[in-house]
């Protein structure tokens, strides 16, 4: 999407409107509208446009919430959906007010809809006639209720017109223009997200327990009404405290992985041997928390921790080093160095003796049993959860401690001044130690998400600062970005690739201290079904993230998400299981890499000052050479290759002098 010169929206923005407000409305059409209640077995009731209710639940009988209101605003959606598509044929400046509008309507609907489902979820309280078993059901039953493919897609669709619409503005577009780096992960998402609906449509059959066949509507209505409950229950966790920090849970190592790959990724190398500097993290942390003296007291903890980042910095440091000493490929270096550290796994707690030239001997570190696994940590090693580091309620009652929230809004509006960068983290402390026993109250149970998850966070803040405000950094980056363009600028390419191998393992061996220190495998020890493969998974995300710190925790989110969605899903539908977030996964990698399938100019245009510069007027008629300047570019094969700066000028130069004769 390009900016154009008068005040009109771009034929591209007007192309991408019209594109959604067309299938948002074809949609509304054909998917179901909304959701009025779903049972155990995935079997809803569903509502279309048209004010038809097909209901697939064994229930026939249950009351239902009134859908006057909500049919009434779906149709006004549509209307504004067509609006939009005539505004965006015609290239009208007002079609983002219609997208508006169409988004309004449909979130309104969903409100209403809403609003009727916990009306009768509070009847059936009530209702004094019902048992505690029915109530239940019947609770459940309008739980499962809500917005379905004909409210989603509009409301999509209503955001994307009234940004199309409004990137004719300038200040606008500025701010669209800064988001462009995310145009690859979302067009990935949204591509393995189709490709995907479509596996679901082919392996499961539609949801129906009525008892009663379906006709050729109907079955398409069950059907396209079962891709929608796949997708809102893999996405489920993020609506709800419990399953999201089962996701922050399962998104901490991916976090530290994808740091991993990802910081090496900027300095221009591939690390596949993130697993194997999680093994020796995990190993160095279990033997600093296990063996470390008693008397070192709450050291104990940071040491262990310290412990899982110098093993894993060594089994990253030792390619890096061979990579600068000999050239040997990091890739096959760090690939066999997989294999030792899990070899080294094995024996340490995989047998408590071991045959050599003929004796036995003992090894300390396997726990008594059949079980391989370590002695158990410390209790002064152990990372604490961050239920029990942020909850200061009382007596029994769960409240989280707003301070975090209060220091990071303080920190951030504060450090938009410059040069107010300690007096920024100054103030967010205080403020943070004043609000401290301030707390929100909250319903969570068991959530055995760790203080890892707090390390993580500090390492995608290094992560940041360090490539980015620092001349280490800037060293890094020149380095992946150009090695023989460094050397010459005075960076020493060697001691660079060991330092980028080096920190790259250090964010994947401090993953250890989640399933070690943190206890995310049940118990504070190592345990041998430590699931390493995080460190492959740790590829998907750098990719994912587009290699930087903040892409890299989104994704990590994103994944533990639908990780944590996927048991829903499989405890639903008998043929879909966590199978589908694998396919998932592989299709988010297999797009990011094809570019999301998008044009180079849409996802890396050229500045406008560049299209300027090529031509007065602003436009590109006079960039293309002539035919004579067109034959003389043919006959050089490699243009400015293996010619001086003092040649190409020249050559430029006599350029110049034969266009003005």
């Amino acid at each position: 999407m390009t900016q154009v010169s008068d005040s009109r929206p771009s034929p591209t923005a007007a192309r991408l409107a019209l594109t959604a407000s067309a299938i948002a409305a074809a949609s509304m059409l054909l998917f179901p509208l909304a959701t009025l209640g779903r049972g155990f077995d995935a079997d809803g009731v569903l509502l279309h446009l048209s004010g038809s209710v097909l209901n697939l639940s064994a229930g026939q009988d249950v009351p239902l919430p009134p859908t006057g209101t909500v049919l009434t605003l779906g149709w006004v959606t549509l209307a504004l959906l067509i609006a939009s598509i005539v505004g965006a044929v015609r290239r009208a400046r007002w079609f983002w007010m219609t997208g508006l509008l169409a988004l309004l309507a449909a979130v309104a609907a969903v409100w209403v809809l809403g609003s009727g489902l916990q009306a009768e979820t509070a009847r059936i309280a009530a209702d004094t006639t019902l048992r505690a078993g029915a109530k239940r059901q019947l609770r459940n039953f309008y739980a499962g209720g809500g917005m379905n493919l004909g409210l989603f897609l509009p409301i999509l669709a209503g955001l994307i017109t009234a940004g199309a619409g409004l990137s004719a503005h300038s200040a606008w577009w500025e701010r669209f223009n800064r988001l462009r780096g995310l145009l690859v992960p979302a067009v990935a998402i949204g591509l393995a997200v189709l490709v995907g609906a479509v596996v679901v449509l082919i392996v499961q059959p539609a949801a129906n327990t009525s008892g009663t066949p379906l006709s050729l509507w109907g079955a398409w209505l069950a059907k396209s009404d079962l891709v929608y409950f796949v997708y809102s229950t893999l996405f489920a966790p993020i609506t709800a405290l419990n399953p999201f920090l089962d996701s922050l849970k399962l998104a901490t190592p991916l976090i530290f992985t994808g740091l991993s790959v990802a910081f090496a990724f900027r300095t221009g190398l591939f690390n596949v041997g993130a697993p194997g500097q999680l093994t020796i993290g995990a190993i160095a942390a279990m033997l600093v928390g296990v063996y470390a003296p008693a008397s070192l007291g709450w050291l104990l903890l940071p040491l262990s921790v310290i412990a899982a980042g110098l093993g894993g910095a060594l089994w990253g440091g030792i390619p890096g080093l061979l990579k600068a000493r000999f050239g040997s490929s990091e890739v096959i270096n760090t690939i066999m160095l997989n294999y030792v550290a899990s070899a080294i796994f094995v024996f340490m707690i995989g047998t408590e003796t071991f045959p050599f030239l003929g004796r036995e001997y003992h090894l300390p570190f396997k726990a008594p049993g059949y079980e391989p696994a370590s002695q158990d940590l410390q209790p002064a090693a152990r990372l604490p959860t961050l239920l029990d580091l942020f909850n200061v309620g009382q007596g029994g009652t769960v409240a989280l401690t707003i301070a975090p929230l209060v220091a990071l809004a303080a920190f951030f509006v504060l450090r938009r001044q410059p040069r107010s960068g300690l007096i920024a983290l100054g103030t967010a402390l205080v403020l943070g130690l004043l609000t401290w026993r301030v707390g929100i109250p909250v319903q969570v149970v068991g959530s055995q998400l760790n203080a890892s998850f707090l390390i993580a966070l500090v390492c995608v803040a290094a992560f940041g600062v360090l490539m980015w405000r620092t001349a280490t950094g800037y060293a890094l980056r020149a380095v992946g970005l150009s090695p023989r363009a460094a050397e010459y600028g005075g960076i020493s390419v060697a001691r660079n690739t060991v330092l980028a191998m080096t920190l790259a393992g250090m964010f994947a061996g401090l993953a250890g201290t989640h399933y070690v220190n943190g206890g995310a495998l049940d118990e504070y020890r190592l345990k041998g079904n430590m699931p390493v493969n995080v460190g492959f998974d740790g590829i998907a995300v750098a990719l994912m993230g587009q290699s930087t710190p903040v892409g890299v925790m989104a994704a990590s989110v994103l994944f533990g998400t639908i990780d944590t969605g996927g048991v829903e899903v499989q405890q639903k539908l008998n043929k879909v299981d966590r199978d589908l977030v694998t396919v998932l996964k592989a299709l988010i990698v297999l797009f990011i890499a094809a570019g999301g399938f998008l044009s180079r100019r849409v996802t890396d245009p050229p500045p406008p000052q560049l299209v300027k510069a090529a031509n007065r007027t602003g436009t590109d008629v006079a960039a293309p050479l002539s035919p004579a300047e067109a034959a003389a570019e043919r006959a050089t094969p490699l243009p400015n290759v293996g010619r001086s700066s003092e040649v190409n000028a020249q050559v430029e130069l006599d350029r110049g002098h034969e266009r003005s004769k």
